[in-house]
């Protein structure tokens, strides 16, 4: 009886899906300081504080590493931001709200994405498909404050209740389905526009002659109405922004030509995104499986979704260029096609106990290659002290500026705005004296992480091993 009450609970998804929440939960509250992409979380933290502190018009974010300007730039819509400053309204301004926010609606994601296949191909697939994605790339970057698989987890419940729409021939609950279609897919699209390359799949339905040409119209009008806010903030208001404001931060993509020939140029590592980054090596070896499996038993749907979804984000890797191959983030809105079709390889094996052992093996290489985001080292902590530190000696509206280049992670953990500059821009005498004009008071040199000692000839206000606070 006890063996069979647990063989339903470990075959129920859910189970899985709060588990893995919860292990999800250890180290939420660490800073955003682990090795990969700190500088894209703090930029997130840096736009929800300034809400908080200075002003909480959503359509205008604020980033601190503008020097002496507001800060106020155009960037991906700031839905994610916003919900970490409406949480600090309540409770007080905490970076880990990002972390919780992202990981709770990433999780309740992978609970659509297992419907959704469950609807259309058998539970099993889903199952796996499901357990798959939890484990890919998605483990570590849905507890990221970053709003990767945040917008990706609107779009997969988008798609599931689209599909709900045209799929369902009954009338129950069926303008409920279109409209919290069209509220998932803007809010995604509005959270990072390439995640909505995956709605071309739709154009399955639209191809179904079961489903009415009344019903395909309203579909497509509703479809169109969903584009407009996405395409209103990325190609008037964040260009508006630039040009009133004066900051660049945004990257928008590059030409599609330009894009191909960058890619062209890092082919092994373009590739690498999709057998490393996406899923790992098993988990990529029976996505192949998978995928020759489809073709052999012609199972239609699953290639035509796979061909349509992957001939749509070449576009989206065109676009993104020589960034794609250099930041492993940008595969994660394709790593569910690529679960599904694994899902499928996996039902394909005969043995249970073999693709037990299969999906297990998935499980523990995907956990063993991401355990390194759960750990801050010692001297990425240092940045801790910094504000309290400057605070000794300095107002909190004084301009500084850091010798971490680009990166965004030290200033917001300074809790100051102002400049951040390379070793060899510090020491171009000319330049330094432009910025203090500007209203520049204080410099850091970081010692060690984010950048590497040097000597000014300035009154040192404080110093220790990590980084040294001259006084201009």
């Amino acid at each position: 009886m006890i063996g069979k009450k647990l063989k339903i609970l470990f075959s129920d998804i859910r189970f899985w899906i709060v588990v893995f929440f919860l292990v999800r939960l250890i180290g939420i509250t660490n800073p955003p300081l682990e090795v990969a992409h700190n500088w894209r979380q703090t930029t997130v933290t840096s736009v929800a504080r300034n809400y908080l502190e200075i002003d909480n018009n959503i359509l205008y974010p604020r980033i601190d590493i503008a020097g002496e300007k507001t800060g106020i730039t155009g960037m991906e819509f700031p839905l994610l931001n916003y919900l970490i400053y409406l949480l600090s309204e309540i409770f007080g301004y905490e970076h880990w709200y990002g972390r919780l926010i992202n990981l709770s609606i990433s999780s309740f994601s992978l609970l659509y994405f297992y419907k959704l296949i469950n609807n259309f191909f058998k539970s099993k697939i889903a199952f796996n498909a499901t357990i798959v994605l939890l484990f890919s790339i998605w483990f570590s970057y849905s507890r990221k404050i970053m709003p990767d698989t945040f917008s990706m987890s609107f779009i997969i419940a988008s798609i599931y209740y689209g599909s709900n729409y045209l799929n369902n021939s009954s009338k129950s609950f069926q303008f409920g389905n279109l409209l919290l279609y069209f509220f998932m897919a803007s809010l995604g699209m509005l959270a990072k526009l390439p995640s909505g390359y995956l709605l071309i799949i739709f154009s399955i339905f639209l191809l179904d002659k079961t489903i009415t040409v009344q019903r395909k119209i309203i579909f497509l009008t509703v479809s169109i109405l969903s584009l407009l806010s996405p395409l209103i903030w990325y190609f008037h208001w964040v260009p508006h922004l630039i040009e009133t404001y004066g900051v660049w931060h945004f990257f928008m993509g590059n030409s599609i030509a330009q894009g191909i020939q960058e890619v062209s140029q890092n082919l092994i590592l373009t590739m690498e995104k999709f057998y490393n980054s996406a899923l790992k090596y098993i988990g990529f070896i029976i996505f192949m499986y998978g995928l020759i499996s489809v073709i052999r038993k012609k199972e239609m749907n699953l290639l035509y979704i796979l061909i349509i979804s992957f001939l749509s984000f070449l576009i989206v890797i065109f676009k993104i260029g020589y960034s794609f191959p250099h930041h492993g983030y940008y595969i994660i809105p394709f790593v569910p096609v690529m679960a599904l079709i694994v899902g499928y390889g996996l039902r394909q094996i005969k043995s249970k106990k073999f693709t037990i052992i299969i999906l297990l093996a998935i499980c523990i290489e995907g956990v063993l290659n991401q355990q390194h985001d759960f750990i801050i080292y010692d001297k990425k902590m240092s940045l801790l002290s910094l504000e309290e530190k400057l605070n000794r000696i300095s107002k909190r509206e004084d301009l500084i500026l850091i010798n971490s280049g680009d990166s965004t992670t030290p200033m917001y953990f300074s809790h100051r705005k102002g400049w951040g500059l390379s070793n060899k821009e510090i020491t171009n005498g000319d330049h330094i004296k432009t910025l203090k004009e500007k209203g520049l008071k204080i410099i850091v040199i970081l010692k060690h992480s984010f950048g590497s000692n040097m000597i000014l000839d300035l009154p040192i206000a404080f110093e220790n091993e990590n980084y040294c606070i001259y006084k201009l």
